[in-house]
């Protein structure tokens, strides 16, 4: 059975080593997460304990799915800094093993960010993703709108650039000050 558990900054340095693990081994796998192949363990390991501090100071928060006692997904929710958009975060590096896909496991840890972001009072989530993947077919059963593809807009793990489509997902109305400022 997969577990989802959030982690705090020490426990993200804790789990360092096998995210970047699920990264690397991602990577190669062709997911186009921000990084580029060959991607490694040291590397990836180092840009997770560079999060821990981001995480400690509640500016972002990473979620992993653990399956069999390691580490099979993570996700990450980083939170708008400005405040005029203190309603909103991004969704960022959903990340599946690719021998765990197919079982339900990004869906669970998309599930717990979305619910854990309305339970703070955020009420919309953006996200983006390469065009055509396998993401999309996630995001769209999961409710999520698509609001426009940019061509050319990231490279792939390969270097290769490609299109990414941004989705938009709102979890509840907008208080009545945030209504009448837009009005």
């Amino acid at each position: 059975m997969t577990e989802i558990v959030p982690v705090s900054g020490p426990e993200l340095v804790t789990y360092a080593d096998e995210l970047a693990a699920l990264l690397v081994e991602s990577v190669e796998g062709g997911a186009s997460v921000g990084f580029l192949a060959p991607l490694d363990r040291t590397s990836a390991a180092t840009w997770w304990r560079e999060r821990a501090a981001a995480v400690e100071a509640g500016s972002q928060q990473v979620w992993i799915a653990r399956d069999d006692e390691r580490v099979a997904g993570t996700i990450g929710l980083v939170k708008a800094a400005l405040p005029n958009a203190r309603h909103r975060a991004e969704v960022a590096k959903l990340v599946v093993r690719p021998s765990a896909r197919g079982r339900g496991i990004g869906r669970a840890l998309l599930t717990a960010l979305e619910r854990s972001a309305a339970a703070e009072g955020l009420t919309l989530l953006v996200l983006d993703t390469e065009t055509g993947s396998d993401a999309e077919h996630l995001y769209l059963a999961a409710g999520w709108n698509p609001c426009g593809s940019v061509p050319d807009y990231a490279a792939d793990p390969y270097g290769t650039l490609r299109a990414t489509t941004f989705y938009y997902k709102a979890l509840g109305r907008r208080n009545a000050s945030a209504q009448g400022a837009s009005q």
